[in-house]
């Protein structure tokens, strides 16, 4: 009977995805319509879009279960950080002035923001190429962390989730663009909030937690509490130190995300940002909280012996810890309402990151680059082939079920961020950043990832451990970012200025009390 509820849940969601592409189908008539949907979208909607964005499948598969494991209660901070830092601080910070950047060079991308901002069509380029091969392997850690839950729970082939979830993402995608994801980002929030208090509820009250009191009772005597111990560490790298390069890869490093930004200038208004920007703090604190809580209390429905092992990598794969607590943990029903929270996750990641790395090529590379002319029923069409490209290629990378989700997802994630993140906040910010400055933060951050990425697998591979423990993929991604914040103003102040007359138009866009401003021709 359960299996049944299960399925008939899992039915009804995919007929939703696809009743929302036949419902967005013949509202999309334009580029800007495909990729920013007028730029009219509400509060309410971006904050459940851009929440929905942030999460995905590997916050519930791969961080969630490691991460609790590991830290017990101080693992919260991590979702604690995503809420105020990832959240609530970006909108405070890079919002308005995003927004108003975009709309004076009429700036529908990243690339496109940044090609203006700093005159120079090449930058442009260079974070298209970026873009489509670094969000490549992050949507196939989402894809992979998909397939994991669905054949432990439904005994489903791995191949067959993929392609699936795949098939579905591409038909209200490819007819609905960004309407159609904005809208299934709504319902899909929806779901992850019921579906997450409905997951603490059993884990918290398993019999083996024995509620949350003695469960936390349990968690503070095996001194996995609030605060982290420094004197040991995973590894031989402390505790405290790798934690903290996690709260600062996925709270800052999201700033630099293109999937992220494009969230600051579609939203309708600067007023409808100050709401975004609360409701998606608040929706960003549950799922974060719930999900590392969750985590938490896997070495007492598993067993720490069996959790460690998986962790170790001696005794299974630590990215199915938390499937294997839904299965022992939630009576028979209730699966099928958690796997769509999962689901839900990440579909509406899989398709921002489509969307992000399609437009990337569409039309920062070939628009911008390769045919100026070309028309918007041309670059409309190219977008929509190259989201289904783009979700084959991450599709045959998940297929070959890449060792470590985690590592996977904080390679990615920490190499666009490390490129991004100086440009971006210097350009919102400073007069003086420069295109020199600019390229210098976006080649620092490339080659920090790669340097020290290779130097780790040289520590390992030489028997190194503990060296290579400082070196884990989370504390690389944050070298790259401050490699990336140091070298554009450093870079910057040695290289000619941009022309006053330039900036002083900008700036006085940026500071103004109005929302209007002249815009320019983007170059």
């Amino acid at each position: 009977m359960g299996n049944w509820i299960d399925i008939t849940v899992l039915v009804l969601y995919f007929a939703g995805m696809l009743a929302v592409a036949f419902y967005t189908r013949k509202k999309i008539g334009t580029v800007n319509d495909f990729l920013l949907a007028g730029k009219g979208v509400n509060g309410v909607m971006t904050a459940f879009a851009y929440g929905t964005t942030y999460f995905s499948a590997v916050i519930f598969i791969g961080y969630a279960g490691k991460n609790g494991y590991v830290y017990g209660l101080s693992s919260l901070w991590i979702g604690i950080s995503n809420a105020f830092i990832g959240s609530l601080l970006a909108w405070k910070l890079l919002a308005r002035r995003t927004k108003r950047t975009t709309e004076f060079f009429g700036a529908r991308t990243m690339p496109e923001m940044f090609g203006a901002r700093y005159q120079s069509k090449r930058i442009k380029l260079v974070c298209a190429l970026i873009i489509f091969v670094f969000l490549t392997p992050y949507a196939a850690s989402v894809y992979q962390g998909l397939a994991y839950l669905f054949e432990l729970v439904f005994g489903i082939p791995f191949w067959a989730v993929i392609l699936v979830i795949a098939v579905s993402t591409c038909a209200y995608l490819f007819f609905g663009g960004y309407l159609a994801t904005v809208l299934t980002d709504f319902f899909q929030g929806i779901v992850m909030l019921a579906g997450v208090a409905v997951m603490v509820g059993f884990v918290v009250n398993y019999e083996k937690v024995g509620g949350a009191i003695d469960g936390f009772s349990k968690l503070l005597n095996d001194d996995l509490g609030f605060f982290p111990a420094f004197a040991k560490g995973e590894g031989g790298a402390p505790h405290g130190y790798t934690l903290l390069t996690l709260i600062l890869l996925t709270s800052i490093g999201a700033w630099g995300l293109p999937q992220i930004v494009h969230k600051f200038h579609t939203v309708k208004s600067e007023a409808a940002a100050k709401q975004a920007a609360w409701g998606s703090t608040a929706f960003a604190l549950v799922i974060g909280v719930c999900a590392y809580l969750t985590g938490c209390f896997a070495r007492y429905i598993l067993g720490a012996a069996e959790v460690g092992a998986m962790v170790a990598g001696t005794g299974g794969n630590e990215d199915m810890i938390i499937p294997k607590i839904l299965v022992e943990a939630l009576p028979a029903g209730l699966l099928g309402l958690i796997v769509v929270l999962v689901l839900s996750a990440s579909m509406s990641t899989l398709a921002s990151l489509t969307l992000a790395a399609s437009s990337a090529v569409a039309v920062d590379l070939y628009k911008g680059y390769i045919n100026k002319n070309a028309s918007d029923k041309r670059v409309k069409l190219l977008m929509r082939s190259l989201c289904v490209l783009f979700i084959a290629v991450s599709v045959v990378i998940a297929v070959t079920r890449p060792a470590g989700i985690i590592s996977l997802m904080s390679l990615s994630w920490g190499t666009l961020a490390g490129c991004f993140l100086g440009p971006y906040v210097y350009g919102l910010y400073s007069r003086r950043a420069t295109k020199k400055g600019a390229y210098a933060g976006i080649i620092s951050g490339l080659a920090v990832n790669a340097v020290l990425y290779a130097v780790s697998l040289v520590l390992k591979g030489a028997g190194l451990a503990v060296a290579a423990a400082y070196l884990s993929p989370p504390a690389i991604g944050v070298a790259a970012m401050l490699a990336s914040m140091l070298a554009v103003p450093l870079v910057s102040r040695f290289t000619a200025p941009p022309p006053s007359e330039f900036t002083d138009r900008l700036f006085a866009a940026l500071t103004s009390g109005s929302e209007s401003a002249e815009p320019v021709k983007n170059v």
